[in-house]
């Protein structure tokens, strides 16, 4: 498979109630941890937790959660732990943490980091799919009722592959079961009280966790927000496509205001509509290698995530000129974690029942995003499940916090992945402060603003809250590479 087309696949393979239950507490206090040095990772320890398969019914098996720690850097004034998870879904936080993610050293000297690989993810009991089915071509943005089947077809046998493969866990990776086990590494950890910071994914995750166990919450920090409480698939569709054309929006000016940019002086939209256009023909690429609208598209956006501005535009010229059309932008081929579908489709029902359905959101997304013409993430999410056989264990609710649950969002205004509306709605549902990063890219925390770090460090440390409406200034990007700061993870896509 030519690199287009493996980007494409990659794209739309991972892209792939009324209140939350209130669940009985997962106490594994007298359950302790082998931790033992990992066989990656300087002075990092690594370690697995028991916990059951199906927590509603704990006599069907157990599965096992992969842990890492890097103890506290000044143990007499130790706090206690900050779990991390990095998004995803399937990003894994005991490999992160082993790789270097970290908070500031502040944090790191008052607390013990412990990234975890949620079920069916990294080295936690896998969700792992056929590869046959994983890496099957299907027509990502379907322009026929047959190309439409063809997808049903393809997400149906995916997930059946996963359920043969897996098991009863392929059933048992939704969020609220991610919730009981996060309070089973509390109690396993001999934290009274979870503090945590959880990204992209990851802050659906402490949402949830916050419904569920709020006398447990010390301080949770969540970065670039989903919004759970989005019932419409139109409306998903349509926020994800607005904040990639925002997004896109933002790099224009940035070129347009510097001398530096490969596009600089000229009309970037008309260059991306023109290579859209030969994408849409099979045009672009080479006969062996095509990149398609969704290969394309892909790599706008997953450029907006740094944001990495200059390579963006240094690859459009390349694309443009037929210069190494899939060189472009080969190191940034992503890796595809197994249970994104298995986990995505288990949290969200966003009914997709007919061709012409399909066919009237991409047209109406023209209008909402007209130069990217939709969310490659979003669209894939949503397409990913249009045939998925599994249940939707966690459906989608509005948060109900209870007040005073000490929690606070951080959200970037340009965010290519959790549009910051959804960052909005979901501090409103919760009642919950929003620190507005007043910039660009996904995960807030590490865009090297002093401002922000200090407010979610302060938070952390001693609960000290900014209040509502706070904002911390933009840091240009090309800044951030020459300044020292925390440990971002590997992008995940949420």
């Amino acid at each position: 498979m030519g690199l287009g087309r493996k980007l494409a696949a990659v794209t739309t393979a991972v892209c792939a109630a009324t209140a939350l239950f209130t669940a009985a507490p997962a106490d594994a206090a007298g359950q302790g941890i082998d931790w033992r040095p990992c066989p990656t990772g300087h002075g990092v320890e690594c370690g697995k937790l028991t916990v059951p398969l199906d927590w509603d019914r704990p006599g069907d098996g157990t599965i096992q959660l992969a842990l890492a720690r890097r103890k506290a850097a000044d143990p007499a004034h130790r706090i206690g732990s900050v779990l991390m998870d990095p998004g995803g879904p399937g990003g894994a936080g005991a490999t992160s943490v082993q790789n270097g993610w970290a908070l500031s050293a502040k944090v790191l000297a008052r607390f013990d980091t412990v990234g975890f690989d949620p079920r069916g993810v990294g080295n936690s009991t896998q969700v792992r799919c056929g590869l046959t089915e994983s890496t099957a071509q299907y027509p990502a943005l379907p322009k026929s009722p047959a190309e439409f089947q063809q997808l049903l077809d393809h997400d149906r046998a995916l997930g059946q592959s996963c359920a043969r493969i897996t098991g009863p866990l392929a059933d048992h990776v939704d969020t609220r079961s991610v919730v009981r086990d996060m309070d089973a590494i509390r109690a396993a950890l001999g934290d009274q009280k979870l503090t945590y910071y959880g990204v992209s994914y990851g802050t659906l995750m402490g949402q949830q966790y916050a419904e569920t166990y709020p006398d447990r919450v010390r301080a949770l920090v969540l970065d670039s927000n989903m919004d759970h409480s989005i019932h419409s698939t139109w409306e998903f569709l349509r926020t994800e496509a607005q904040a990639t054309q925002s997004s896109f929006d933002q790099f224009v000016n940035w070129c347009d205001r510097t001398a530096s940019c490969a596009l600089h002086g000229q009309d970037v939209r008309a260059v991306l509509a023109g290579l859209y256009a030969r994408a849409e023909r099979g045009e672009l690429g080479t006969p062996d290698d095509k990149i398609d609208p969704m290969a394309l598209i892909g790599m706008v956006n997953s450029s907006f995530y740094g944001p990495t501005w200059s390579k963006l535009a240094e690859r459009l010229v390349s694309l443009r000129d037929g210069k190494a059309p899939a060189a472009a932008f080969a190191s940034d081929e992503l890796s595809v974690p197994d249970p994104f579908n298995s986990i995505f489709c288990s949290d969200w029902r966003l009914p997709i029942t007919s061709f012409p359905q399909l066919d009237n959101y991409r047209r109406a997304l023209a209008g909402v995003a007209p130069d990217v013409h939709f969310s490659p993430l979003g669209w894939s999410a949503a397409t990913g499940c249009a045939g998925w056989p599994g249940q939707v264990r966690n459906p989608q609710h509005a948060l109900s916090v209870r007040p005073g649950t000490p929690v606070l969002m951080l959200n970037s205004q340009y965010d290519p992945a959790t549009p910051y509306e959804w960052a909005v709605r979901a501090s409103q549902q919760a009642r919950v402060p929003l620190l507005t990063y007043d910039g660009w890219g996904h995960g807030a925390y590490f865009k090297n603003s002093q401002c922000v770090t200090d407010a979610a460090d302060a938070f952390l440390i001693d609960g000290t809250s900014p209040g509502r409406g706070k904002h911390c200034a933009a840091v240009q990007p090309g800044a951030q590479s020459r300044m020292d700061g925390p440990r971002a993870p590997v992008t995940q896509l949420y």
